[in-house]
């Protein structure tokens, strides 16, 4: 390496230690208020349309003559898409930016939002929740990267959890849309519901700066500079604080290229492997609770579809619920603390459920929501998380590669409720997630990392 590109190098570090600096001590302004809303619109019918189908699987059960197996690949094949997309889109990130590929996710979701409106068979609507689950996978950790990059290591868990409360509120809604709709206008409404705000999302993109944490990763540093001069103005004319940046240095790695690779070397494998355990463990529970109840409280405990609909929305009503405390609280208990206690914790209700024998619709309704708020407070804030554990140059690549898992989890759950339901019964499920509970509160225990407080760079050489 010659004098001069060390020299440069050397440069490109001091710059971009000194814009970190001034993203640190910037006050959440009406700016990022905005880009917040406009990514969370997309977010919201992202998760509305995750859960719509499994409102509209009771009356698609009888339309189609589908039977429990099938029932689980229709609601596990959005899941495999979703596990396709973010290990795509998330590599795509690092190397066009967040903001061209969160478009690209939002055109290819909104589109098979319009299929899925044509359906004529259980293998139809597969494909196309299929293909809809790469839109979908790419979007959310490619978004969640990118809100994590503008906001200071004080202020980043409220903040961006408050946004992530979005997505257990497009799981609610689906519930009372799926209430509402499906009696009188059948499932399709459901779908419908989820085009109009998907497609306006498009145009509002524009009005979104790209990360200048990524911008200032690619060595395009005066366009990053300009997006910060732009946050500082907005503070300095809404008459917000803006203190003196405190400069801190940063390692040689923080200008480096790097590649998928460096998420098993050092530091980072550790990080890796125990985040991918988080999602799994969290998502199999929760999603096969969340996607499953509504089918099973009408053809387990025969209740009719508007009962098996409202207790299904009682379920991601408790999430909601759940997340909205745990945003307001993560930053002062800690994630590593947090995700511990919330694991062992679930296990409880669910091992009653199995003790019980679960022979009633009232024993599920009341505690199955109990184990799936706690869990939800672990599920929608571990893109918060996976974001803080890994640098810029990963941050995406990270994401994606964890949120794969998620996926994978996903799409395990209710395939595996289908399986044990036909073979073993009901009170089975839920042992069986309280196992993977248990397993994601030992590690957690003893792998994780706390990040509460800390600058994104110091966290991630």
């Amino acid at each position: 390496m010659t004098t001069t590109s060390v020299a440069d190098e050397a440069t490109a570090r001091a710059s971009h230690a000194a814009l970190v600096a001034r993203l640190e001590r910037l006050p959440v302004t009406r700016r990022l208020m905005l880009i917040r809303v406009i990514v969370g619109s997309a977010t919201f019918f992202d998760a509305y349309t995750v859960l719509a189908i499994a409102f509209a699987m009771p009356q698609l059960v009888d339309a189609w003559h589908l039977g429990s197996a099938q029932v689980g690949l229709i609601l596990s094949a959005g899941y495999v898409g979703q596990l396709v997309g973010a290990l795509v889109f998330g590599a795509l990130a690092e190397k066009v930016g967040r903001l061209p590929t969160l478009l690209i996710t939002l055109v290819l979701f909104a589109s098979m939002d319009i299929a899925c409106l044509f359906a004529w068979s259980g293998t139809s609507m597969m494909v196309f929740r299929f293909v809809q689950g790469i839109g979908t996978g790419g979007e959310v950790p490619v978004a969640s990267a990118y809100i994590n990059e503008f906001i200071g290591a004080r202020k980043r868990g409220r903040f961006f959890l408050l946004y992530e409360v979005i997505f257990p509120a497009g799981l609610m809604f689906a519930g009372i849309a799926g209430y509402f709709l499906v009696p009188m206008f059948g499932w399709k409404a459901l779908f419908v519901v989820g085009i109009v705000p998907s497609v306006l999302a498009i145009p509002l993109r524009r009005l979104m700066p790209e990360s200048p944490r990524w911008l200032a990763s690619k060595g395009r540093f005066e366009e990053a500079e300009a997006v910060v001069a732009k946050l500082e103005k907005d503070a300095a004319g809404q008459g917000l604080p803006l203190p003196e940046p405190r400069v801190r240095p940063l390692a040689a790695t923080a200008t480096a290229r790097s590649g998928w690779r460096e998420l098993f070397t050092g530091v980072y494998r550790k990080r890796t492997l125990m985040i991918w355990v988080l999602w799994i463990c969290v998502y199999m529970v929760n999603n096969g609770l969340v996607t499953w109840l509504p089918t099973l409280y009408k053809q387990v405990f025969h209740l009719p579809l508007e009962t098996s609909l409202a207790y299904g929305w009682i379920t991601s009503g408790a999430g909601v619920v759940a997340s909205v405390i745990c945003a307001l609280l993560i930053d002062k208990v800690g994630r590593k603390r947090w995700y511990s206690a919330a694991f062992l914790a679930a296990t409880i209700p669910l091992l009653l459920l199995t003790a019980l024998g679960a022979t009633t619709a009232t024993q599920v309704v009341i505690l199955a929501p109990i184990a799936y708020a706690i869990l939800q407070t672990i599920s929608f804030s571990l893109y918060l998380y996976s974001a803080e554990l890994y640098p810029t140059r990963l941050r995406a690549i990270g994401t994606g590669f964890g949120s794969a898992w998620l996926r994978a989890g996903s799409s395990l759950g209710p395939v595996m409720v289908g399986w044990i339901v036909a073979d073993l019964g009901v009170r089975y499920v839920f042992s069986a997630f309280a196992a993977v509970a248990l397993i994601g509160g030992l590690v957690t225990t003893v792998f994780a990392v706390e990040t509460r407080g800390r600058v994104l760079e110091e966290l991630s050489p």
